[in-house]
């Protein structure tokens, strides 16, 4: 329902209202063209007698004055419209921000979840300190007996190598350095391995011993006879080129053959008791280098004499060579 304030009405026709017979034409034209459009109309009739008794009594406003007022009504309406706008605005806003501040209150609950279970976790773990202290602490006792164990093993290797140095300096004391060209000494886990090239000890192509090898098979005749009681095993070796020989049939004979030469020669030129011996050949199948170069091929033609002392007469050894030392050195 639309409430016209026929006050308004009497004021916009005041510049036709000269005599009461025109204001009564003027509001019975208004109301006509009102029920003509079937519009449902509630008429202020106080406000139509205000308006006729402003007619009678004091006349029309000035157009100046109604300008005026006109001017003020568009300003106030325009201000409305703004307002409503900025009504409208500020609901579409409210509408954003509880959208936001929902899911602002979702992530505020998941992070509260988050927490609480983060502090059942914290209580578990320390609910099992006191078990988990006493693994930590068998944990460190067995990480300290390993530590130990394994200084005993790296003092026991220290010590080792120490003896076979020792030991390898006392046995090649008595080598020149032309003779060490051709000798190569090493001691392992208390083993002595001499190992004699065969460019040094025998004639090319043959088993017999070269008349240079004298000097240096006598002195390891020396060493073998100061140590009587040590078993002394001679091992012959080729590279892995067939043997060409009438009397040979192969690099098996042929280690073998070499091997026996040097025994003889340590029993009938110097003197050492052949029980003490043991001759062997091992072929082409112990090298010790490739055989795809020349170089590699001439390490593994070689003849090795090994000695093997018992425990106290490794230590006697060593105690010996401590004393000649200290003799030399005086």
């Amino acid at each position: 329902m639309i409430e016209i304030i026929a006050t308004f009405y009497g004021l916009s026709a005041c510049f036709v209202l000269k005599n009461q017979y025109l204001g009564r034409n003027f509001v019975k034209t208004i109301i006509i063209f009102i029920n003509s459009k079937s519009t449902k109309v509630k008429i202020n009739f106080n406000g139509i007698a205000i308006a006729t008794a402003i007619v009678c009594f004091t006349g029309c406003v000035s157009t100046k004055k109604f300008n005026s007022l006109q001017a003020n009504y568009n300003k106030l309406y325009d201000r409305n419209a703004e307002l409503t706008k900025q009504s409208e605005d500020c609901k579409s806003n409210l509408d954003k921000t509880t959208v936001q501040l929902s899911g602002v209150q979702a992530q505020l609950d998941a992070e509260r979840a988050h927490s609480k279970s983060l502090q059942d976790a914290l209580d578990k773990c320390l609910t099992s300190t006191s078990q988990g202290n006493v693994n930590i602490s068998k944990l460190v006792d067995e990480i300290n007996s390993s530590n130990k164990y394994i200084q005993q093993l790296i003092a026991s290797k220290n010590k080792s190598d120490s003896l076979n140095m020792v030991l390898t300096n006392n046995l090649t004391r008595s080598l020149s350095s032309d003779e060490m060209k051709d000798v190569d000494v090493q001691v392992l886990k208390g083993v002595v391995y001499i190992s004699l090239s065969d460019n040094m000890l025998y004639k090319s192509g043959s088993y017999e011993i070269s008349d240079k090898s004298g000097e240096t098979l006598s002195k390891i005749a020396k060493i073998i006879t100061d140590y009587k009681d040590y078993d002394v095993l001679i091992e012959g070796n080729t590279d892995n080129v067939p043997i060409s020989k009438t009397n040979i049939r192969n690099n098996w004979d042929l280690s073998a053959l070499r091997a026996s030469s040097v025994v003889q020669a340590l029993q009938n030129n110097f003197g050492v008791d052949p029980k003490r011996l043991t001759a062997g050949g091992r072929g082409e199948f112990n090298p010790v280098a490739t055989n795809d170069t020349p170089q590699g091929k001439e390490k593994n033609r070689r003849t090795q004499i090994i000695i093997t002392p018992k425990l106290d007469q490794f230590m006697d050894l060593i105690g010996q060579g401590n004393k000649a030392d200290s003799t030399k050195a005086q």
